[in-house]
């Protein structure tokens, strides 16, 4: 999807100095003429510098594509029904069986099971089909420049030129998401020189035309982002009727016990004796799920809460789990109302980030602190009842 994928390895961006971090804006050439003397200042020679940036346009149709995110203002069911089909099961299964040898390295190296690099994969590219058609140096160049977030941005390209610099990189050719985001799994360069693997054994890294090699990047990426081997990452459960509803939310960890003792049960096979939090993506009436500690790193992936529960849960589906059980949750806000809710939230002092009409972990959070005030059910999920009372 490449959406909303803003979050590669922070500790890639901490070692920048906070000048380079402020650094966007003006005209595009002069931006260009600044980004040249940080990359001899880092030690990249000028004509390599000059050669990767000769080419670089700003584009605003990577402009557009960012600020026109709303796929993700859709509730967890209608998203996941959107982008899990019988088909892409289907093809995740026979991917799964043609790369069996591939799999079975990455689970054996980095720890990552099968099933949850095979749902990345299908949801990123649909198993490498489409990666995109952006030119890479292009969207870096124009992100990095535009004053949203440069200090993500701004590192990509060094990282770009660096990969241009060892001929895996070509500014006029190299294609990708709008974001910057390159090959099968969707990788930024940064990520490409932390964690490209050489999965074919051919020498050489290319995550667009080697599913080896894409796979293998992704697994170390997962394990290098703290996945832990042989442990689930979410399972659906059953919830009781009146429970407090207020324990659900990624804030909140207790151990297996705890939930069993709080009516809370596996909807099949046993619940994992790791600490876990009940997620409730569509308020009590919905459906539920345990998140276990592997589910935080699907966050070092992408930020958006509904995807990586959807890509946690398609994990799950490709390893055998039944369909969730949607139940019957109470109807939620469109984005204007969304809107409308952020700024009340905001009004009283919540901290809910960009009204942005997106059901974030900011805006859950204050929420369920004001369902919790008004003596409402604290599940986190906004209705018309909510907006209404405030």
């Amino acid at each position: 999807m490449g959406i909303l994928k803003h979050l590669i390895g922070a500790a890639a961006l901490c070692a920048l100095p906070a000048l380079a971090q402020a650094q966007c804006g003006g005209s595009f050439s002069s931006f260009k003429a600044g980004l040249k003397s940080e990359a001899v200042a880092r030690g990249i020679p000028a004509g390599t510098a000059d050669a990767f940036l000769a080419p670089v346009r700003q584009d605003n149709a990577v402009l557009r594509a960012d600020r026109a995110q709303g796929v993700f203002q859709r509730p967890f069911i209608d998203f996941s029904r959107r982008l899990i089909s019988q088909g892409r099961i289907d093809s995740g299964r026979s991917n799964g069986r043609r790369f069996d040898a591939i799999f079975d390295q990455v689970e054996s190296r980095y720890g990552v099971d099968r099933n949850v690099l095979l749902a990345f994969w299908a949801f990123e590219t649909d198993y490498g089909a489409f990666q995109g058609d952006f030119n890479t140096a292009n969207a870096l160049t124009t992100l990095a420049h535009d004053c949203r977030r440069p200090d993500l941005f701004r590192p990509q390209v060094f990282a770009a030129m660096e990969l241009f610099a060892r001929g895996n990189f070509d500014p006029n050719r190299t294609t990708g998401a709008w974001a910057g985001e390159i090959g099968m799994v969707q990788m930024l360069p940064q990520d490409i020189i932390t964690n490209g693997i050489d999965g074919d054994g051919d020498g050489a890294v290319n995550l667009k035309t080697s599913a080896p090699d894409a796979l293998m990047s992704g697994g170390k990426m997962l394990q290098h982002f703290g996945w832990r081997a042989g442990q689930p990452w979410i399972q659906e459960v059953t919830v009781p009727t009146g429970m407090d509803w207020s324990l659900s939310g990624l804030g909140t960890k207790m151990s297996a016990q705890d939930w069993q003792a709080r009516g809370v049960r596996p909807r099949s096979g046993s619940l994992s004796n790791l600490p876990a939090s009940l997620i409730l993506p569509q308020g009590h009436k919905g459906p539920a799920f345990l998140a276990y500690p592997n589910f935080e790193v699907y966050f070092e992936w992408n930020q958006s809460f509904t995807y990586v529960l959807t890509a946690a849960y398609f994990a799950t589906r490709l390893n055998g789990a039944p369909v969730y059980n949607a139940g019957n949750p109470d109807a939620g806000l469109g984005p204007d109302n969304m809107k409308r809710l952020q700024t009340k939230l905001q009004a009283r002092g919540h901290n809910v980030g960009k009204i942005d009409g997106i059901l974030g972990a900011g805006t859950r959070a204050a929420v369920q602190s004001e369902q919790k005030r008004l003596g409402l059910a604290a599940d986190a999920w906004p209705t018309r009842a909510l907006l209404d009372r405030l």
